[in-house]
């Protein structure tokens, strides 16, 4: 289980969060501007709070005197924006994920789940949003992540191809590596959630 409890300033606004993840996908959601991707980051290490402190099971990841880099963290970490490489073909940014595990033993499990076979010769300008995010989970669930993190990953999506993806996480969640996920989607939630973190104006919310 992740456990956070995290206080950070931002200028004007602070991000004061207590909150724990068990198991399945745990939605972090809210309006814009709420604090969710700042929470995400701190659980990955992308940035230090001022105080508090994250947990993964009995291991501290930051907390006082403690700081755990973020490749040492063994999150996988899928953006909104994808932030696949651009001069490697999709085989190539698969394989990349996979060095992280030492291997790649299972690619082609990992492709066949996702439905990516089609594209593994293409490079990342060649495809579509949905495609590009499919291919990014693909590389972080590659790199044997102990647990998924998430950040709007169809945020930047049509209706058309949010729908084409969400089965595709479905199938990620049933796996059962636990996920965080950022949205403020509520058909998200609805669909992907087993337990959901509300968040406005820094604060959980009821």
């Amino acid at each position: 289980m992740l456990t956070v409890a995290i206080t950070h300033r931002f200028g004007d606004f602070t991000l004061d969060v207590a909150f724990s993840a068990p198991a399945g996908v745990t939605a972090i959601t809210g309006p814009s501007g709420a604090g969710k991707t700042s929470i995400i980051n701190a659980v990955a290490g992308l940035f230090r709070p001022d105080a508090g402190e994250v947990r993964y099971g009995d291991e501290v990841l930051f907390g006082p005197g403690v700081w755990v880099p973020p490749h040492r963290r063994r999150f996988g970490y899928v953006f909104q924006d994808a932030r696949l490489l651009p001069h490697l073909t999709v085989r190539q940014n698969l394989a990349y994920g996979a060095w992280f595990a030492g291997g790649a033993q299972e690619l082609g499990a990992v492709v066949d789940m996702l439905g990516i076979a089609p594209l593994l010769s293409r490079r990342p300008a060649a495809l579509s949003g949905g495609e590009r995010q499919r291919v990014a989970l693909g590389r972080a669930l590659l790199a044997r992540p102990r647990m998924l993190l998430m950040d709007e990953p169809l945020a930047s999506l049509d209706a058309a191809r949010k729908d084409e993806i969400l089965p595709y996480l479905e199938r990620v969640r049933d796996l059962g590596t636990p996920i965080l996920y950022v949205t403020h989607a509520g058909d998200e939630v609805e669909r992907l959630a087993t337990s959901v973190v509300r968040v406005q104006g820094g604060r959980l919310a009821g």
